[in-house]
């Protein structure tokens, strides 16, 4: 499903690089990265979904090799395989909460949301918590409602691959709990693959594998 090969990246101001040589992810395998803040666990999640592009080295995602696909094609395929469920949310606040989990499929080519998915963006909100929020704007909603849209909006394709960063690090214990099981069953009954970074430890036993980041990389700050 996935595989890092001799991956070398630095980023553009020369303050942080990284090397992963050797990572294989099976598929429907879902796996946690863990490690300290700053040891590369974002920039790793960015190279799996080509928003970011290796210096050097082979990163395939179903056969498919993003190393060797331009901007647009790379956008093109994180739009049809992938859900990104970034930390920083990345939603648009011009855009009620619906119109937020039903862009993936306005951004992509040639298909716009029908009924169904319509349907299933309300059925992701009630099962997140957010079913009385549906027409409210991002600046109307706390973080960790914000948080949930944007994991929400990940889900809203039943994606193959499901790439999200600390999806619970704003949540109160009764909502972490939803948002997990509600992850998990997506996750299980796509048989879709999953990397989520967590700082969460009890969280750790539900997943198949946990990497430490610390054994998988050599990160180098300046």
């Amino acid at each position: 499903m996935i595989q890092f090969v001799d991956i070398r990246f630095a980023y553009p101001n020369g303050r942080f690089s990284l090397e992963v040589l050797d990572l294989e992810i099976a598929s429907g395998e879902a796996v946690a990265l863990i490690g300290p803040s700053g040891c590369g666990k974002t920039t790793l999640l960015n190279l799996l979904s080509g928003i970011l592009v290796p210096d050097s080295g082979r990163i395939a995602v179903e056969g498919t090799v993003l190393t060797e696909l331009s901007t647009e094609e790379r956008r093109e395929f994180r739009l049809q395989r992938m859900g990104l469920a970034p930390q920083n949310f990345e939603l648009l606040d011009y855009l009620t909460v619906e119109e937020n989990l039903l862009l993936p499929f306005w951004l992509r080519k040639g298909r716009g949301p029908g009924r169904a998915v319509r349907d299933r963006a309300h059925f992701l909100a009630e099962a997140s918590g957010l079913g009385n929020r549906i027409e409210s704007y991002p600046d109307q909603l706390s973080q960790g409602e914000r948080q949930r849209v944007c994991l929400c909006r990940a889900l809203i394709a039943e994606p193959q691959l499901l790439l999200a960063d600390e999806p619970t690090g704003n949540l109160d214990t009764a909502n972490q709990e939803r948002v997990i099981a509600l992850l998990f069953d997506e996750i299980r009954r796509l048989g879709a693959t999953a990397v989520v970074i967590t700082h969460e430890s009890e969280l750790l036993p539900l997943f198949d594998r946990v990497i430490d980041i610390r054994d998988l990389v050599e990160g180098k700050s300046a």
